[in-house]
C-alpha cells in the first residue's frame, strides 16, 4: 500500500510540473495545445470596448445616447486624472463618492482600483511574497489540476483570455496557484477565478494577487467567509436577503416561494462574485466601482435593487424555470435600464436601507475570519496530494438528505422525486463552489439529494457541506 501511494505521489508531482511548464511555455512555437482548447475566431466578428467578443458584428455607428455618454466620460477623465494624483485609500470625501457613482472612466480604472484597494502599499510592504508563493505552488500545490481546468473556462468570450496559454491565462493560473498556497484555509475554490480574472483585466499579475488578498481579508469586503468550508458568509447574506424581501416586497417573496425559487437558486453569483456574469458587463463594472469604495453593503443593496427594478416582470412569470432564466440569463444580455439609472437606483436603495439599519446582515462570526497565518506551509493528506476522492463522506454530507427533504416540505407538500430535487439546482452551482468538479458530479449521481440547497438560513451551511473541497 505504501509503495502504491508513493507511486501516486510521484505521478501527481510530475503532473503538476507538466502543467506549470505548459503555462511557462505559453503559445511559443512547439507548445502542445489541444485543438479543442483553443478558440475558433471564425465565429466572431467584433469586440466591444471591454474586450468581449461577440458573435455578430456590432453597430459601426454609435447611437446618440452612447455617443453622448462617451463624450461625458472623456470630460470626466480630466477630473479623475487630477484627483487620482492625490487620492489616498482613506479618502472618503463626498466628491470621490459622487464621482464613483457617476462611473470611473474605463481608461483610469486600473489606477483607480489599485488606489481603492491599497494594492501599491501592500506590494511595497511584502515585495517578495508573491514570487515565493508561486515557487511553493510549483512544489506543493494540490489545487493545480483544478485551477488549470478552470483557467480555460473563465471569460472565454474575452479577447485576453480566449487563447489557450495566452499571457493572461498564464497570469490567471499563476495568481490562483500562488494564492492557494498563501491562504491555506481557502486554498482554491472555483468562484475565485472570476474575481481574479476581473482584476487581471485592469491589473498586472502581482497586483491582482494582492488585490485578491485585500478582497479576501479586508473587513470592508471579507470574501474569505464566502469561500471557506461551510460558506458562512453566504449563509448570512442569503438569510438577510430573504428578510429584506419579506419586509419590503412580501408579494414578490410569496410569488418566488410559490414557484419554488429559493434565493440560492438565482443569487449565487450575485454574492460570490459581486454580480459578474449576471448583469451586463458595463453595469457590473459600475457595481464594482461602488463595491471597492463602499464594501459588502453593496451586495445586499444591489441584490435588492435588481428584484425591485424587475418586480413586475418577475410577477408575470409563473414558472420556476422562467424566473431562473430571467434572473440568470436574460438580465445579462438586456438589463432593461441604462447603467446610469441602475446605479442611481442602487445609491438610493443603499441610503434607504442604511436609514432603517438593514443595509447589512448581522455581524460576521469568528468562523468567517482567517485563523491561520498567511504564507505558512500546511501539510496536506496523501489523498489530497494524489487527488483521490475521499471514500467516505462526513456526517454533514450524510445529513444533507434530511435537510433537503425538510426544506422542500416547507415549500411544497407535493411528493417530489429525488431526481426532481437534484435538478432544481443549476449546474453552475458546482462551477462556483466545488473545488473538484468531477468528484462533485460523481457524488451528485450517487446521492442526488446532496446537490439541493436546504434554505437561505442556518441550514444552508449544512447542506452545502456536501460540496466542499474533496
Amino acid at each position: 500500500m505504501e509503495e502504491e501511494e508513493e507511486t501516486l505521489l510521484v505521478r501527481a508531482q510530475v503532473e503538476r510540473e507538466k502543467i506549470f511548464q505548459k503555462y511557462e511555455r505559453g503559445r511559443e512555437p512547439g507548445a502542445e495545445i489541444d485543438p479543442w482548447e483553443d478558440p475558433d475566431f471564425s465565429l466572431y466578428k467584433h469586440t466591444d470596448r471591454y474586450g468581449f467578443i461577440h458573435k455578430h458584428t456590432l453597430p459601426s455607428r454609435l447611437d446618440s445616447g452612447t455617443t453622448r455618454r462617451r463624450e461625458i466620460e472623456l470630460e470626466r477623465e480630466k477630473k479623475w486624472l487630477k484627483m487620482l494624483r492625490k487620492l489616498q485609500r482613506k479618502d472618503t470625501v463626498e466628491k470621490l463618492r459622487s464621482r464613483i457613482f457617476k462611473g470611473i472612466p474605463n481608461k483610469l480604472r486600473p489606477e483607480a482600483w489599485l488606489k481603492l484597494l491599497g494594492v501599491e502599499d501592500v506590494m511595497k510592504k511584502w515585495p517578495r511574497v508573491y514570487r515565493e508563493m508561486l515557487h511553493r505552488a510549483r512544489l506543493y500545490s494540490t489545487e493545480v489540476r483544478q485551477i488549470d481546468s478552470d483557467v480555460n473556462r473563465q471569460f472565454r468570450e474575452h479577447l485576453i483570455f480566449r487563447e489557450r496559454y495566452s499571457v493572461k491565462q498564464q497570469s490567471l493560473f499563476n495568481v490562483l496557484a500562488a494564492y492557494s498556497m498563501y491562504n491555506s484555509e481557502v486554498g482554491y475554490c472555483q468562484g475565485m477565478s472570476s474575481v481574479a480574472g476581473l482584476l487581471l483585466m485592469y491589473m498586472d499579475e502581482e497586483e491582482a494577487f494582492w488585490g485578491l488578498n485585500v478582497l479576501f481579508t479586508d473587513e470592508k469586503y471579507a470574501m474569505h467567509g464566502l469561500f471557506i468550508e461551510g460558506f458562512p458568509k453566504l449563509t448570512r447574506f442569503l438569510a438577510h436577503h430573504d428578510r429584506l424581501l419579506e419586509r419590503f416586497m412580501p408579494r414578490l417573496k410569496r410569488h418566488l416561494d410559490k414557484h419554488h425559487v429559493d434565493s440560492v437558486l438565482y443569487s449565487l453569483k450575485w454574492f460570490f462574485v459581486v454580480f459578474v456574469e449576471r448583469i451586463p458587463f458595463s453595469l457590473a463594472l459600475r457595481v464594482w466601482d461602488v463595491y471597492l469604495l463602499e464594501g459588502e453593503r453593496v451586495m445586499t443593496a444591489m441584490a435588492y435593487t435588481i428584484l425591485k427594478m424587475h418586480k413586475n416582470r418577475i410577477m408575470r412569470l409563473r414558472d420556476m424555470d422562467l424566473i431562473i432564466e430571467f434572473l440568470q440569463v436574460k438580465l445579462h444580455s438586456d438589463f432593461g435600464y441604462d447603467d446610469d439609472f441602475a446605479i442611481r437606483t442602487l445609491g438610493q436603495i443603499m441610503t434607504d436601507l442604511k436609514r432603517v439599519k438593514m443595509d447589512l446582515p448581522p455581524p460576521a462570526g469568528p468562523n468567517e475570519r482567517p485563523k491561520n497565518a498567511f504564507g505558512e506551509i500546511v501539510e496536506t493528506s496523501v489523498e489530497k496530494k494524489i487527488g483521490r476522492r475521499r471514500p467516505v463522506f462526513t456526517e454533514n454530507e450524510l445529513n444533507v438528505h434530511n435537510t433537503v427533504i425538510s426544506r422542500r416540505q416547507e415549500m411544497d407538500t407535493a411528493d417530489l422525486s429525488q431526481s426532481r430535487i437534484s435538478d432544481d439546482l443549476p449546474d453552475e452551482f458546482f462551477d462556483i463552489i466545488g473545488a473538484n468538479t468531477s468528484a462533485i458530479h460523481s457524488y451528485r449521481s450517487e446521492n442526488s439529494l446532496c446537490t439541493s440547497v436546504a434554505s437561505s438560513n442556518s441550514s444552508v451551511a449544512s447542506s452545502m457541506d456536501c460540496v466542499t473541497k474533496l
